[in-house]
């Protein structure tokens, strides 16, 4: 039987029942949401299954939303079954005060600077990252530049105002 998004779907409200929510499919690409003290369970399961075997993780990320009160973070994970070709994406949400995720590193060994990169562009704490320092940025930032937490230019500026441009 072909690996399809509503079997994968079934299988994980099979095993995980009414803890994953926000079932969606983005341009046919099966996307859900996960409690973050799940998120090791899920992606365990995503793997092993052999039906499943979402064995590569292609990319993660975060996005700041500065709105979501309790959720401000929201970590994605973007998987791929090399064998059927089928991406899935899953999402987790979690505080800014203490954002603390579950490394995905002893899974995924790609995992390993993609959770660096978060971290030091978002702050997410990857608990039993091997390594999680700043990547790119330099080790005395204290903020993490891709929050929404300060306005995109300086308000003072004056070389921005209309009347250098004439209108």
């Amino acid at each position: 039987m072909p690996l399809t998004n509503e079997l994968i779907q079934q299988k994980l409200i099979d095993q995980f029942g009414d803890q994953i929510t926000e079932w969606t499919q983005p341009y046919g690409m099966l996307t859900f949401t996960a409690p973050k003290e799940l998120n090791l369970k899920v992606l365990q399961f995503l793997y092993d299954d052999p039906e499943l075997r979402f064995q590569f993780l292609t990319d993660l990320q975060a996005v700041h939303f500065p709105d979501r009160k309790g959720e401000e973070l929201m970590v994605v994970y973007h998987l791929h079954n090399l064998t059927d070709n089928i991406r899935i994406r899953l999402k987790i949400y979690t505080d800014i005060a203490t954002p603390d995720v579950y490394s995905a590193t002893a899974l995924y060994k790609s995992a390993n600077f993609m959770e660096r990169e978060t971290y030091d562009f978002f702050g997410v704490n990857f608990v039993g990252h091997p390594n999680l320092i700043r990547i790119l940025n330099v080790d005395e930032m204290d903020y993490f530049p891709l929050r929404k937490e300060f306005p995109l230019e300086d308000q003072s500026r004056t070389d921005k105002d209309d009347d250098m441009f004439g209108r």
